[in-house]
């Protein structure tokens, strides 16, 4: 079939060239035929490249006159290098065949361990890459940290469809922010939170050219939060993907999607250009919980109450219902919701403009956009839901063998009302990070050494009109910068030794400086050792300093008062008046507050790496690490902010009885159903009584653990990979307040298992097992336990023709009721099946 990408590298070669020509062609399977997507095919001794799309197409513009070798390497293929003679002003067709052989894994190129391109044998860091046929085939689900589910030491907390927390190495959260999340060096976080809204990207998983997990410590290189990760997605230059491809989807959870993307080049293969919209919409696993009880029923059929006590946040139930769904009577009197909740939908675009230099350079300019509604998320105050929000941005790059330069912006804007579930409050918000940063790069003592310099700038601008922050800090604007480097050095041909340090600084917090050694000893081509030293930090986020939010209805604790004043204590009431022990007793209200005396928790970690290539079929990797965590950043919970004292008796008083007064008070509250309240009953600044929860810092804590993983390429069409990960905790209770919990919030034992088909006439799939052991979950009002679980995932796909693909994915395969985050909703099965039609 004659594709677009054909008729485009035939204009491209039509237009006028003295000293250049195109190559384009197929590159399929030499035993039957097949096409072969994602094929690399370059030119030797230059950057010109392309990658086949998924009718096996390629087109390279603006070849240099004259004899040319073509390069064309695929994981899972013998490579293959083509001599080829290149006539300026014509085009050329060269058809390839490649035959399939088995994957030496130790010599997949990464990029993200030391910022420049290496073998993964080669990198000293924990690194992985997500296979592309994953990342395709869960597509279709728009869950993009599915695709890291499988990987060595990786938690994927899934609270609903896209409510996700992707961490490594423990302390979990309901919004975590300890993997740093790159899109082609932009952070994809939002300036508030300063976690991910992962429904809202602008292009598919699918369109992912490249996603790279690196785990361990980072901020030597990256930066503030790149705490316990950095994972890196990388899109395709226009160049790379010429043609037209359409997507159509759905399933279960009435999913439907639609994707739509074009790319070409024009003006003789000098500019490029890249666009894509698409529609996602779907039901959610979320339901309301506005009666009391609701999520003891909705937990149900996934826990053994006999083991598992499920206990709901104060007052037992949520104010509102979600979007979509009605309960009669008032609001903060319980009752059962009823209706269907609105689709979660996400209408997003990009558009990318490339322009290639003669040198090799690529200067791009691009921008996006997502419009995401209905989405419910579990915070550590309750459940929120954002009926609607936009996520635009946009950037600018340069790229050369030594420079890489950009600027970008990002930003988020609330349309619809977002409200907390819990105390049925409104809030906005309208935030943005504006982000410049240049990094050069070069060699030092012929090739044995290597250096990287580069600085960035940052703005990050917050303002919730008053409904999520105090008037005196709202409508906020704080700046970060950074400068840093890297010195690689290789002694002989075995040892590598590698340094890095970073310095950050913001009004916000003190300056941080990250320092990074590392040693690399290469035993042989295909086995290496590494130990790295390094240290990083993690940001408190705007949200965390400057909060200032109801938690829930008020309290009522007129039956504590009349109990006191029943009492023998009752005469020492005697002087205040009815109804005022707590200013208002019968509506106390439930406060969550920031603290802006917050410190930055950091991290220095050791981690010890082996790597293996066993003969051409099998790869190993072993990584220990031991981490000490300081002035660890707790989680809302009640007295640990030094601001808010534990609560006194009203002057009215006499002070012989007044610790009396406050002992009775403490210990009724201890006893009952929410003894948190008891810690967190407080005065404000003007001498109200309130309900104060906060986050504060807790001393320090110890992280270790080992991660084995084995990949093994059974035959040319099977392979099978899995990996184990152990881990181990220790908080020092020092600096805790009596009584509260800080856990890592991670299963001890998680295993993955998965065996792999790629074959004859484009038939291929997967077949994946996750394992996960029970363990203790405490983030702010959510404080439970966590069942273990076995997930299976699974997905077929079939190139029926050669430009069309059936392709059919199901999570949670067995239908296993599970939440992985307690407050989160169950999870359950979703299958999900399409087409996909290259033009």
């Amino acid at each position: 079939m004659f594709t677009l990408a054909a008729v485009t590298a035939l204009a491209a070669a039509s237009l006028p060239a003295q000293d250049a020509g195109a190559i384009r062609g197929t590159v399929t399977r030499a035993d039957d035929s097949t096409p072969l997507r994602d094929v690399a095919v370059g030119i030797q001794g230059t950057s010109l490249r392309a990658a086949t799309d998924a009718a096996g197409h390629y087109v390279i513009p603006r070849v240099p006159a004259g004899p040319q070798r073509l390069a064309v390497r695929r994981i899972g293929f013998a490579p293959k290098d083509i001599p080829v003679q290149v006539v300026a002003g014509r085009g050329q067709l060269v058809d390839i065949s490649l035959e399939p052989r088995p994957v030496l894994l130790g010599d997949v190129l990464v990029q993200s361990a030391s910022r420049s391109p290496e073998r993964v044998v080669d990198a000293p860091a924990a690194v992985e890459i997500v296979d592309p046929n994953v990342a395709r085939a869960l597509s279709p689900t728009g869950q993009v940290p599915l695709a890291l589910g499988r990987l060595a030491g990786v938690d994927i907390v899934e609270g609903d469809v896209q409510d996700f927390n992707v961490n490594a190495r423990g302390f979990n959260a309901t919004f975590t922010r300890r993997i740093l999340v790159l899109q082609d060096g932009r952070d994809l976080s939002i300036a508030f939170i300063g976690s991910q809204e992962w429904n809202a990207l602008s292009l598919p998983l699918e369109d992912m050219s490249r996603i790279e997990m690196v785990r361990g410590p980072g901020s030597a290189l990256y930066g503030a939060n790149a705490f316990s990760g950095v994972l890196n997605l990388t899109t395709p230059a226009a160049r790379d993907v010429v043609g037209t491809k359409l997507a159509i989807d759905g399933g279960d959870l009435t999913t439907r999607r639609a994707d739509l993307r074009q790319a070409g080049v024009f003006a003789n293969g000098r500019f490029g250009y890249r666009a894509n919209i698409g529609y996602t919409s779907s039901d959610m696993w979320s339901r309301s919980r506005t009666n009391i009880g609701d999520l003891a029923r909705e937990y149900a059929s996934a826990v053994d109450t006999s083991r598992y006590h499920v206990n709901s946040p104060f007052p037992g139930f949520e104010l509102v219902p979600i979007a979509g769904q009605t309960k009669p009577g008032a609001i903060g009197v319980p009752a059962e919701a009823t209706g269907r909740p609105d689709d979660l939908t996400s209408l997003y675009g990009s558009a990318r403009l490339d322009y290639y230099g003669g040198d090799g350079s690529i200067t791009t300019l691009e921008a996006g956009d997502a419009d995401v509604k209905n989405e419910v998320y579990v915070s550590a105050i309750g459940r929120f839901q954002f009926t609607e929000a936009v996520r635009p941005w946009a950037r600018l790059a340069y790229g050369s063998d030594h420079w890489n330069v950009m600027a970008w912006s990002s930003g988020r804007r609330s349309l619809g009302p977002q409200r907390s579930l819990a105390s049925g409050t409104f809030f906005s918000e309208i935030s943005s990070l504006s982000h410049v940063e240049a990094q050069y790069n070069g060699e030092l003592f012929g090739t044995r050494g290597r250096y990287v310099v580069g600085g960035s700038g940052r703005i990050g601008a917050v303002d919730t009109k008053q409904t999520l922050i105090s008037p005196e800090d709202d409508n906020r604007s704080d700046h970060y910068y950074s400068a840093y480097g890297q010195l690689e050095y290789r002694v002989g041909r075995q040892i590598r030794l590698s340094g890095a340090a970073r310095i950050d600084g913001s009004n916000l917090f003190a300056a941080q400086f990250s320092p990074k050694l590392s040693l690399l000893v290469q035993v042989s081509s295909r086995e290496s050792f590494h130990v790295t030293v390094n240290r990083a930090f993690q940001t408190p986020s705007t949200l965390q300093y400057f909060v200032q939010s109801p938690a829930g209805p008020p309290a009522d604790f007129s039956p504590l008062e009349a109990g006191l004043r029943a009492s023998p204590l009752g005469p020492a009431l005697a002087g205040v008046p009815e109804g005022t022990l707590f200013t208002k007793s019968s509506a106390v209200p439930l406060w969550v507050f920031g603290n802006k005396n917050l410190k930055v928790e950091s991290v220095v970690g050791v981690e010890v790496g082996y790597k293996r290539q066993i003969g051409s079929r099998a790869f190993i990797t072993v990584d220990g690490y031991y981490s000490q965590v300081s002035d660890f950043v707790t989680d809302v919970l009640a007295g640990v902010n030094p601001a808010y004292a534990p609560w006194t008796a009203p002057t009215q008083v006499p002070e012989a009885q007044r610790a009396a007064v406050e002992g009775a008070v403490r210990a009724a509250l201890t006893a009952g159903p929410q003894p948190d309240v008891a810690r967190a009953l407080t005065r404000l600044k003007d001498g109200s009584t309130a309900v104060v929860f906060s986050v504060g810092n807790a001393g320090h804590a110890t992280v270790r653990g080992i991660e084995v993983g084995a990949a093994v390429q059974l035959t040319n069409e099977w392979r099978a990979d899995g990996n184990i990960t152990l881990d181990g905790f220790t908080v020092d209770s020092a600096g805790l307040v009596p009584g509260a919990r800080v856990l890592p919030n991670t299963p001890h034992r998680k295993a993955n298992a998965s065996v792999t088909y790629e074959g004859r006439h484009g038939v291929s799939g997967w077949l994946a097992a996750r394992l996960v052991s029970e363990y203790d979950w405490a983030s702010g009002v959510w404080v439970g336990r966590i069942p273990p679980s076995t997930t299976m995932d699974a997905s077929l796909g079939w190139q029926v023709l050669r430009d069309t693909r059936l392709h059919l994915t199901a999570t949670n395969l067995l239908d296993e009721a599970r939440y992985s985050v307690y407050g989160g909703s169950l999870i359950g099965r979703r299958v999900i099946g399409g087409i996909t039609v290259t033009f």
